[in-house]
């Protein structure tokens, strides 16, 4: 859809967006390709004992068509919710696959998120089948009972009894599935995303999404795909970085993607990784970079070839991007977006100049401008809201039965993403803060509510505030101030205590690194933590110190 170009001008000029009004996300990324070549391939799967295989796109029509038999076999319909609570693998492309192709919604959750997370998610997006493995299937039985909506659980690991054995069934049933007549508009992607206060929300995306992202993918790798392309990231599918800037778009173009389960990352392997599958363009977080960095010697040690670079969720620098041309070959390329409306402003470094801190300039096919709190466009150079106009089709329909929220996103026909900033007088967009209390860690966005809300569920926390703090290495790390509860007695094994329960209940990504006990939190009258004066008095002290 996006034409190369040999500026940024040119680029703009000539996009033109092509959004059918019947699509579906499934089709697109198999049958199409299976009608022509049902040998080519698409997926090198990756598993942590070394085991290493090989996928076709006529594989993924076949598979999803048998487990979209399964699922109507099973009592699911058009519009219900079917979670993939799993890992980059074979089975969570078959998964979405099945379920867009079924006229189903998929939603995606991350494999470390705990008890509590999990139950949340489930019980709001009603989902009436999961697909998970022998690792989860605990945290699922834990709260099934509470899931009255849930009917059917698929292991891919197989089963003794209680869920049902997901290739059991799969080869049981047919592979001849016709698939649902969608609307571009119809329903099709629930990933929940952080909220500033209270639980996160679910951000529901339309089949067209996947076409709204592909100018970004295009652009920030330098014009996508070219010959001998091959796609990996280390960022998990269940968000939108690995799905929908990764996984779908390369699929989308016939390219190959690596998958690979690694319960963490490992910047060595990441290097051997590339070298030895013949990488050719990964997403690669701010975090995975640094931790890449610290690695000597790699083109010595490793014979890797990157063509493209895409990295995002926070400010790159010079070191950074010196760095990344020295070691990797290529001029890393940052860009810019969120769950709610994804890779709208980035940089390619071939028909642009690239420039140190900034996200670069609005991805061709969509307007980003920066606004007031009324949605009035700012002059070049005013700090205000990074926002995107609609209709755009990376954009979500809305947030998940909630339509306050969705309201509230938006000033005028401008979807306010949450971050302030400003545009120079070229067009590069320079990011300048949060105008809300979401924390950037690793990578991920964090709402403070959920784990507030964790964290008030253990006995010995009265009260508890959580803000993100400075961390080289993470962008923020989580701190949280505690008021304990009477009979508590603030100590290391309480804090570790802590840290473990959010842990368990929450995600590894979420619990809070630092920790401190407090007689008292700043309140407004009405009782609300006044998040922003904790992060002031952090900031003195680091002034102090």
């Amino acid at each position: 859809m996006l034409k190369p170009a040999k500026s940024y001008e040119a680029a703009r000029e000539g996009f033109r967006w092509e959004i059918p009004a019947h699509y579906n996300m499934g089709v697109d990324v198999a049958d199409k390709h299976a009608a022509k070549d049902p040998a080519s391939l698409a997926l090198i799967d990756l598993d942590p004992a070394g085991g290493v295989a090989e996928y076709s796109f006529g594989d993924l029509r076949s598979l999803s068509n048998r487990l979209a038999n399964v699922l109507r076999a099973k009592g699911l319909e058009r519009g219900d919710r079917v979670a993939i609570l799993l890992p980059q693998t074979l089975e969570t492309v078959v998964g979405h696959i099945a379920a867009y192709k079924a006229g189903m919604i998929a939603v995606p959750l991350f494999i470390l998120f705990g008890e509590d997370a999990l139950e949340y998610r489930l019980q709001a997006s009603g989902a009436k089948a999961v697909i998970t493995n022998a690792e989860n299937l605990p945290k699922i039985a834990a709260i099934r009972e509470r899931l009255p909506e849930l009917t059917l659980v698929l292991s891919i690991d197989g089963v003794e009894e209680g869920p049902e054995d997901f290739h059991g069934l799969l080869d049981a049933a047919s592979d001849d599935f016709e698939p649902v007549a969608t609307a571009a508009d119809d329903p099709a992607l629930l990933i929940f995303t952080s909220g500033t206060t209270g639980p996160p929300k679910g951000a529901l995306h339309a089949h067209r999404v996947l076409l709204g992202h592909l100018p970004g993918v295009e652009f920030m790798h330098d014009f996508f795909p070219r010959p001998r392309d091959r796609f990996w990231t280390p960022a998990d599918w269940a968000w939108v970085g690995g799905l929908m800037d990764v996984l779908m778009p390369a699929l989308h173009h016939g390219i190959t993607v690596v998958s690979y389960r690694a319960r963490k990352f490992d910047p060595e392997e990441a290097f051997r990784l590339m070298a030895d599958h013949e990488v050719r363009n990964a997403f690669l977080p701010p975090t995975a970079l640094k931790l890449m960095r610290q690695v000597a010697d790699p083109r010595e040690r490793w014979n890797y070839a990157l063509r493209s670079v895409f990295t995002g969720g926070e400010t790159m620098g010079t070191e950074l991007l010196d760095w990344g041309r020295e070691n990797l070959g290529i001029t890393l390329n940052e860009g810019y977006g969120q769950t709610e409306c994804n890779l709208v402003v980035g940089n390619c470094n071939i028909a642009m100049e690239v420039r140190p801190g900034s996200m670069g300039r609005a991805i061709p096919g969509h307007d980003v401008a920066i606004v007031d709190d009324h949605g009035n466009p700012l002059a070049d150079g005013e700090d205000g809201n990074i926002a995107v106009r609609r209709p755009d089709p990376v954009m979500m329909l809305e947030y998940w039965e909630d339509k306050a929220a969705t309201r509230d996103k938006f000033a005028g026909d401008w979807l306010l993403t949450g971050d302030v900033g400003r545009r120079d007088e070229d067009g590069y967009f320079w990011f300048t803060s949060r105008d809300d209390d979401v924390i950037t860690s690793a990578g991920y966005r964090i709402g403070p509510g959920e784990i507030e809300d964790c964290l008030m569920r253990h006995p010995s926390v009265a009260l508890a505030a959580v803000i993100g703090v400075p961390d080289e290495l993470r962008t923020e790390a989580i701190k949280a101030f505690i008021v304990p509860a009477e009979e508590a007695e603030p100590s290391d094994d309480l804090t570790a205590e802590i840290q473990e329960f959010v842990k368990t209940r929450l995600a590894m990504h979420e619990y809070p690194r630092l920790v401190e006990f407090v007689d008292e939190l700043p309140m407004t009258t009405t009782g609300k933590i006044m998040r922003k004066d904790l992060r002031a008095l952090e900031e003195e002290k680091r002034k102090v110190e």
